[in-house]
């Protein structure tokens, strides 16, 4: 059997890998337009802020490595046509096309960052984030600048934001919705980490989308606001999100949905033997009962164990999504999973919520930080989101709480379940529990 995969990011890549693990003898080939595969671009804040020292740190595998594992992998490859009929595909390297037939073709061509509609885009200096070699080139430029402003307060904008502060710019970050990282968080504990960016030494805009970005001499020098107000900036990053690469998929006559290519829960798509997975595909929301984007890399290596399964004879089954997150920027960790309040109104979903703010460790113990923690129920108790920020411990908690609304639990259920204590890592009553207790209050159980 002959695999092509279309893509080297986290679910081309671990597809291969998983492939393999399955089957020694199923002949795998991936074609990426990187010069590198399989490094993690979460981590390119952390090598500019120098957390981690070099981007040579952050790629974990080389061709080399897998091609000792019979896996080849073809760099800097475009692909340019698909034919699902005949089961090729032609792509160019080094200028020479060539045709390469498959027996299962799996998409994994991720998304293309979103340019706003704003003037002088195309100067020097502004930078998308999506490879190696932007972050690279963000590190070169930013050694020569003095300011830099990020548009796009989602996870990697802020991220990014924190990063130059830490290599000493001064530093703008706008969003063009009334509150940072929207998707995830409420306005309440939107707020916090807003408070705590200024507190760094961040200028926050938000509400005001840019209108123009202004140059010298070829070079990004200002932002202009919509109200008018300007903010210096030698370097502008474009962090407002990516859209789903579908040249390929129409190209081979995959059902398209709102957003991305449609794929049942084995990762098929509605043309025989093209599969697809990642920042590509559209995933199933386990609250909301319909289509949704779940464009994060733990959802892509999911669907690359699922899709390498199925491809093997495995029975395998790719789970609705909760769309499960977590960050730190500077001190501060947060967290969130499910549904926000806006976001179940929006959805015609009666909202219940608490907010509580508990304790990283027995109030006794030293260096006990403060956790604010708010939980979202439905009308009838049943946790539908949940949102944490702290100075240490937020990752397990929402993994947790990512547990109790895969298992559709209510806040009473889980106000009643037993929590590991003890003084150095937790309450005797753990800050979850007392969220759900406090929301518990609110139905009549």
């Amino acid at each position: 059997m002959k695999v092509v995969i279309v893509g080297g990011g986290a679910g081309g890549i671990s597809t291969a890998s998983n492939i393999r693990k399955l089957d020694e003898e199923i002949e795998i080939t991936v074609l990426t337009r990187d010069n590198k595969v399989s490094y993690s671009p979460c981590a390119i804040p952390y090598v500019l802020s120098d957390k981690i020292h070099s981007f040579d740190d952050i790629v974990m595998r080389s061709v080399d490595d897998y091609n000792a594992k019979n896996i080849e992998v073809l760099l800097e490859t475009e692909v340019t046509a698909v034919d699902s009929k005949a089961k090729n595909i032609t792509y160019v390297k080094d200028g020479v096309e060539t045709v390469l037939d498959y027996d299962k073709l799996v998409l994994a061509t991720g998304g293309s960052p979103f340019v706003p509609p704003m003037k002088g885009v195309d100067l020097n200096g502004v930078f998308k984030i999506r490879t190696l070699d932007d972050g690279k080139q963000v590190k070169d430029w930013a050694e020569n600048c003095e300011s830099a402003l990020v548009t796009g307060a989602g996870l990697i904008g802020i991220e990014i934001a924190y990063a130059f502060k830490q290599m000493g710019l001064k530093v703008t970050l706008c969003e063009m919705l009334p509150q940072i990282v929207p998707r995830s968080l409420d306005p309440d504990m939107a707020r916090i980490i807003t408070d705590y960016l200024i507190s760094e030494g961040i200028d926050v805009v938000l509400g005001q989308p840019i209108t123009e970005l202004k140059g010298e001499e070829g070079n990004v020098k200002t932002a202009v606001f919509e109200d008018g107000s300007e903010a210096d900036a030698d370097m502008v990053i474009l962090a407002t999100g990516v859209r789903a690469e579908l040249g390929l998929a129409r190209m081979a006559g995959c059902d398209i949905g709102r957003w991305a290519i449609l794929v049942n829960d084995r990762m098929a798509t509605s043309v025989p033997d093209v599969f697809a997975v990642g920042d590509c595909v559209e995933s199933y929301s386990a609250i909301l009962r319909s289509n949704t984007v779940s464009q994060l890399g733990t959802t892509a290596v999911r669907q690359a164990k699922t899709v390498a399964q199925t491809i093997c004879g495995k029975r395998s089954r790719f789970n609705p999504v909760l769309n499960s997150m977590v960050s730190k920027v500077g001190k501060l960790e947060f967290g969130a999973v499910g549904l926000t309040r806006s976001f179940a109104q929006q959805n015609s979903i009666k909202a219940v919520v608490e907010k509580v703010e508990a304790l990283t460790r027995a109030r006794y113990y030293p260096n006990a930080k403060p956790m604010n923690v708010k939980v979202i129920c439905d009308a009838d108790g049943t946790i539908i989101g949940c949102q944490i920020i702290a100075e240490e411990r937020v990752a397990e908690r929402i993994d947790t709480m990512t547990l109790a609304i895969t298992q559709e639990l209510t806040c009473f259920e889980l106000s009643n379940m037993e929590f590991a204590y003890a003084p150095p890592v937790s309450m005797v009553t753990d800050p979850l529990v007392l969220a759900v207790e406090e929301v518990s209050k609110k139905f009549n159980y």
